[in-house]
């Protein structure tokens, strides 16, 4: 019995050793350098990572001819050129184990101009997965950061492949293994660090002299991280809906009363009743609003009017449209999606030229100076494999934008849409480490999981909240679950007397964990009380013996707030 109890132990020691084993490692690059940095993890699983001895561990495709090169600085690196398409790179064969997900990093380069570079998985039952994409260039060393998960155990093999006729070379690869229990240890961890401070509150007499065993008692009267779904029209005569909506979220989009052809279906019939009622219902509740979407740039999106315009005219009808909905809203939204969906879409590019999105980011700038522009776009975050919205092209538009004259200044933000079938969550959170490199604010914009995900819609649906709210450069979320009569777009979080679904309980779940915080408190013998408080609004109440009532203090709590807090007493 007493060896049996030591092999459980030991099994316990090595289960919790094994989740904080590793830790997970931000670091990305969106440069395009000289050098490659070395593998993260150094290389994890991966043999030979930096091809310090030759192609060691390494396999070559047939039809391939491959080998090792040194760049004048000594970096030893493999490179493959292959006599057909899609190009390949040298692959190695890997071990996978059931439940785990794996974080990837790499640098790569092509021989000549640029092409999109794939990273390829063929998992052990033989499917062939996306485990991320790049533009590679020529004569510099990109990053390309992604991941997979696998669902069982075998041999697997990894990859790169390009569509063009060069030659692609690699080094610094890197494949880290995560049990789920690790990498949600690890989200856990990032969320406490990135969503909660620790508070000292420090509670005197009238005298000065520290008040020894008080009672605080703590509210949260507003979380401080936003969390939101989209809003239609009909929660303006639906009380239900109303209270339904304003008891959880903090922050709306309209799903489609403040786009163009909503408010401007007929050409100079312009019509804002229902956006402006529904702002006023929002502001009475305390909820911001995004302003979704000044122009939407895909081409089955434009009002029947607008398609065939010159190009004076299209000029004249987009600045009358800027002028009216931007005035009309500056200071009471947040933020702004200025030219929704541009890079899937390019038909504002085609009729006016490659510069009409700066131009347009630069007009809202400079009638609503308080808001946040975002540029809003799918597939960023969803799909390691869609070329057009990949993160290296992500990040080349907003550089342009960010680029074009007078624009230095301007406050943009990261929106990703997080239109999910099943998630790929390792490449959700490289993709996420890849994009902060902006230094700009990210937010999950119109967040929903696909119901043909059957039975793991709800667990689907958790994971990638997690996720969004674990990583340290999310700023806020906005799922797309508006509610219709007729139904929703892709997820519903109620039915239509407003009872929840499955999903709306997993939503509910989450608001109340992220809202947890110490209801009470004693303060020591110097009067003071350490707390660890989730970021928001709180007000604190304080009694003890001397006092003759009961003294209220606000607070606010964020990550750049002091962490010291005097309740003062007067006489």
């Amino acid at each position: 019995m007493g060896k049996l109890l030591a092999i459980l132990l030991c099994i316990s020691l090595f289960e919790g050793w094994t989740v904080m084993s590793v830790p997970y490692d931000h670091t990305a690059s969106i440069e395009c350098v000289s050098n490659p940095m070395v593998s993260l993890y150094k290389g994890g699983i991966i043999q030979n990572s930096e091809f310090d001895s030759g192609l060691m561990g390494w396999l070559v495709p047939g039809g391939v001819k491959a080998g090792v090169s040194s760049s004048p600085s000594g970096n030893k690196f493999a490179s493959a050129k292959s006599k057909g398409q899609p190009s390949r790179s040298v692959y190695q064969k890997i071990q996978m184990q059931t439940n785990h997900h794996y974080a990837l990093s790499a640098w790569l380069q092509v021989s000549s101009g640029e092409a999109e570079v794939k990273a390829i998985f063929q998992a052990p039952n033989g499917a062939y997965i996306g485990g991320g994409a790049i533009v590679a260039r020529s004569g510099c060393w990109s990053m390309l950061k992604g991941g997979m998960t696998a669902y069982s155990s075998g041999q697997a093999e990894f990859f790169f492949e390009a569509d063009g006729m060069v030659e692609i070379m690699v080094d610094s690869v890197s494949l880290q293994p995560f049990s789920f229990a690790e990498w949600k240890n690890h989200s856990r961890q990032s969320a406490d660090k990135a969503r909660k401070s620790a508070v000292k509150v420090l509670a005197r007499g009238a005298d000065g002299v520290p008040l020894a065993n008080a009672n605080v008692k703590i509210e949260l009267l507003r979380p401080g991280f936003p969390l939101g779904n989209a809003m239609t029209k009909e929660i303006l005569d639906i009380p239900a809906y109303e209270k339904w909506f304003t008891s959880r979220f903090t922050v709306a989009s309209f799903e489609n009363e403040m786009k163009w052809y909503y408010t401007e279906w007929k050409r100079d019939q312009e019509n804002y009743s229902v956006p402006d009622a529904m702002l006023g219902l929002a502001q009475k509740h305390g909820i911001k609003v995004r302003g979704h979407n000044v122009f939407w740039d895909s081409n089955d999106t434009q009002m029947a009017w607008v398609d065939p315009l010159g190009v004076e005219q299209l000029k004249a009808a987009m600045q009358k449209r800027l002028n009216s909905v931007v005035r009309r809203y500056a200071g009471k939204v947040i933020g702004w999606d200025v030219m929704n969906e541009n890079l899937h879409g390019q038909f504002y590019e085609n009729k006016l030229g490659p510069n009409v999105s700066a131009q347009a980011y630069q007009q809202v700038a400079q009638i609503d100076r308080t808001a946040t522009l975002f540029m809003n776009e799918y597939n960023t975050l969803e799909y390691p494999l869609d070329m057009a919205g990949m993160a290296s092209k992500y990040v080349r538009k907003m550089q342009e934008i960010r680029a074009y004259p007078g624009n230095a200044g301007l406050k943009l933000a990261v929106g990703l849409e997080s239109h999910f079938s099943a998630p790929n969550i390792p490449y959700m959170r490289a993709t996420l480490d890849m994009l902060a490199q902006l230094k700009v604010p990210i937010w999950l914009t119109e967040l929903d999981v696909s119901p043909k995900t059957g039975p793991y819609q709800v667990e689907y649906l958790e994971d990638v909240l997690r996720e969004g709210y674990g990583h340290p450069n999310v700023e806020g979320i906005v799922m797309w679950a508006a509610w219709h009569k007729y139904g929703c777009w892709v997820m519903c979080l109620t039915d239509k007397d407003f009872n929840n679904l499955p999903a709306g309980n997993i939503v509910d779940k989450l608001i109340a964990e992220w809202k947890t915080h110490p209801e009470a408190a004693t303060t020591d013998a110097n009067g003071a009380a350490h707390l660890e408080l989730v970021h928001g609004n709180f007000t604190l109440t304080l009694t003890h013996p001397s006092l003759q009532s009961p003294t209220v203090h606000t607070l606010t709590v964020d990550g750049s707030s002091s962490l010291e807090h005097a309740i003062g007493i007067q006489d």
